[in-house]
């Protein structure tokens, strides 16, 4: 009998800590096969939606995939654009091991992933974070890295002041340090690291305002046309990603700045593979600039859903 597993229990499961740890290791042992995310147009004439197919198995021990409809006028109905699941199998039968809530997944697992990468590539006396973006992955986001660095100040941005003042509200009552600004260029010249997570078609964070020895986490755009950093920045900085194969042809904070002529694919410096398994070094000096651009992999969907069900 398979259980089924809703956002608060998997809240309660996935400490950051913990999480970092195991995908610390399974990208270290890089034992999960993942093929590249699937997407089906399923709507109707002008109403487009989409479902997302995103699988990942260890051969023999456990099998999972996340679905995922995308389905924009729902904001019209008064629904959630983006609603899916998760579902884990046993590897050996194919039986149905559990059904979990995918947002509350999803959440958890990619603020993990860049506190996972920041250990690599923050300086470690890293102290004041800046959040740009107030949807529900930033608080996830600010609570990850606080768990792997000092952080004794977070700075809080989004287009809406009254959302920043509200998410920063939220994440003081959680007991970080927050505080909302309104001025993006002078928090980005303050930030040790840089956590961005919106659906921006425009560069938010400018190259120029970064200062030497940042470390900016690039989340929220994940698509070609999408982008949150503008060409000097990526130009000037050392990038890595969490899989080279998803980043380098969903990102367009990359893709664009490669068809700019400004960047080149073969200036990626690692992924989480490389960086956890020690064949990419990540930070080498404290005045060097550091990008993680992220597009999310299905491997840390089943290391946490493993960890939510007990079946790690």
């Amino acid at each position: 009998m398979f259980r089924v597993f809703d956002a608060a229990q998997i809240h309660a499961a996935l400490e950051y800590r913990a999480l970092i740890e195991a995908l610390r290791a399974a990208f270290a042992e890089a034992a999960t096969e993942t093929p590249v995310r699937q997407s089906y147009e399923v709507g109707l004439p002008g109403a487009p939606a989409h479902l997302l197919t995103m699988p990942a198995w260890r051969r023999g021990n456990v099998l999972g995939v996340k679905l995922v409809n995308v389905f924009p006028g729902n904001s019209a109905l008064g629904l959630g654009a983006v609603n899916g699941l998760y579902v884990l199998f046993d590897g050996a039968t194919g039986v149905p091991k559990a059904i979990m809530d995918s947002d509350a997944l999803t959440n958890r697992r990619t603020a993990a992933a860049s506190a996972l990468a920041s250990g690599f590539l923050s300086r470690p006396d890293s102290r004041t974070l800046l959040v740009v973006g107030t949807g529900h992955l930033s608080a996830h986001l600010a609570a990850a890295h606080c768990a792997v660095r000092p952080i004794s100040r977070v700075l809080v941005w989004g287009r809406s002041p009254d959302k920043a003042e509200k998410a920063a509200a939220k994440l003081t009552a959680q007991g970080q340090p927050a505080e909302p600004v309104t001025d993006l260029a002078a928090a980005t010249a303050e930030a040790d690291i840089i956590t961005s997570a919106t659906t921006s078609t425009v560069p938010l964070i400018a190259g120029r305002n970064v200062r030497p020895g940042t470390h900016v986490d690039l989340v929220g755009a994940f698509t070609p046309a999408m982008r949150e950093s503008d060409d000097d920045l990526i130009a000037g900085a050392s990038v890595y990603v969490d899989t080279r194969a998803g980043a380098l042809a969903e990102a367009g904070d990359l893709l664009q700045p490669i068809a700019a002529g400004v960047f080149a694919k073969d200036r990626v410096k690692g992924d989480l593979y490389e960086l956890c398994g020690g064949r990419a070094a990540g930070r080498s000096s404290d005045s060097e600039i550091t990008v993680f651009k992220s597009v999310g992999a299905a491997i840390e969907d089943l290391v946490a859903a493993q960890m939510v069900s007990g079946q790690g």
